[in-house]
C-alpha cells in the first residue's frame, strides 16, 4: 500500500563543528556505527600525519603547494586555514551522495563551517562542547602530539571559537561520548520528520472510501458526533 506520504529524496547535508579536544572525531566515529544512513566526507589539509592518522581515512594529506593548487581549481566547496594549516571539504561525491537520499556529513572547522552556511543555508550545523574549559584542557594536554606554544594557540583559539556557538543550530555537550552521540543522532532522525521534507500527500480513492465509511449514516446517532 502506498504511504500516505512522499518524502523527499535528498539527503541531508550535516555540518559538525567544535574547539579541538571536543571530540568531535570520537561521536562522528561512533555516529558511522549506529546510523547507516551517513556518508562521512573526508577532508584534506596540509598539516602532518599524526600517529594513527591513515591517508584516505583520517585526512587526505597534501603538501601546501598541492593544496593551493586545488584552491585555484576550485577543488573544495570551503577551506580554512587552522594554526598554520589548510583544510578543505573536497567537492566531489557530495553532492551525489546527497542526491541518492544519503545524508552526509562534514567534520570541519568552524571558520569553514560558516563558509559552508553562505552557501548552504539549509544545512544542519551541530556544534560540539565539552563540558568544562578544564576538561577541554585536560583532552589536549593528554594527546601529546603538540609543544606547549602549539597547544596555547589551540586553546586560545578555542575560547574564540566557543563564542561561534550561536550561529549553530544544536549544540551537544560531550560528556559522555556514547550520550553525546545518541544525541547527535537524534537530530538526525528528528530532521528527516519535518514537514518540510514532504514532497506529496496522497489521498486516493480508498482514502475516499474509508472516509465515506467512517461517515456512514449508521454511525451518526444523538449520542455519536462525527
Amino acid at each position: 500500500m502506498k504511504k500516505i506520504i512522499k518524502e523527499k529524496e535528498k539527503g541531508n547535508l550535516i555540518v559538525i563543528s567544535g574547539p579541538s579536544g571536543a571530540g568531535k572525531g570520537t561521536i562522528v566515529e561512533k555516529l558511522k556505527k549506529i546510523n547507516k544512513n551517513i556518508w562521512v566526507s573526508i577532508s584534506c589539509t596540509s598539516r602532518d600525519p599524526r600517529p594513527g592518522d591513515k591517508e584516505g581515512e583520517t585526512y587526505f594529506f597534501l603538501t601546501r603547494d598541492e593544496f593551493e593548487k586545488k584552491i585555484k581549481e576550485g577543488d573544495f566547496l570551503e577551506y580554512a586555514e587552522y594554526s598554520g594549516n589548510y583544510y578543505g571539504t573536497p567537492k566531489s561525491k557530495i553532492l551525489d551522495k546527497i542526491n541518492n537520499g544519503i545524508d552526509v556529513i562534514l567534520e570541519i572547522e568552524i571558520q569553514g563551517a560558516l563558509k559552508v552556511k553562505e552557501l548552504v543555508p539549509d544545512a544542519i550545523f551541530i556544534f560540539i562542547l565539552p563540558p568544562t574549559i578544564s576538561e577541554l584542557r585536560r583532552r589536549l594536554v593528554n594527546r601529546g602530539t603538540e609543544n606547549k606554544d602549539k597547544l596555547l594557540k589551540r586553546f586560545e583559539r578555542a575560547y574564540q571559537e566557543i563564542n561561534e556557538v550561536t550561529k549553530y543550530n544544536y549544540v551537544v555537550i560531550n560528556d559522555d561520548a556514547d550520550d553525546a552521540t545518541n544525541k547527535v543522532n537524534s537530530i538526525l532522525v528528528s530532521e528527516r520528520c519535518r514537514v518540510d521534507r514532504i514532497e506529496d500527500i496522497y489521498l486516493g480513492n480508498k482514502e475516499e472510501e474509508l472516509h465515506e465509511l467512517l461517515v456512514d449514516k449508521d454511525l451518526v446517532n444523538e449520542n455519536l458526533k462525527i
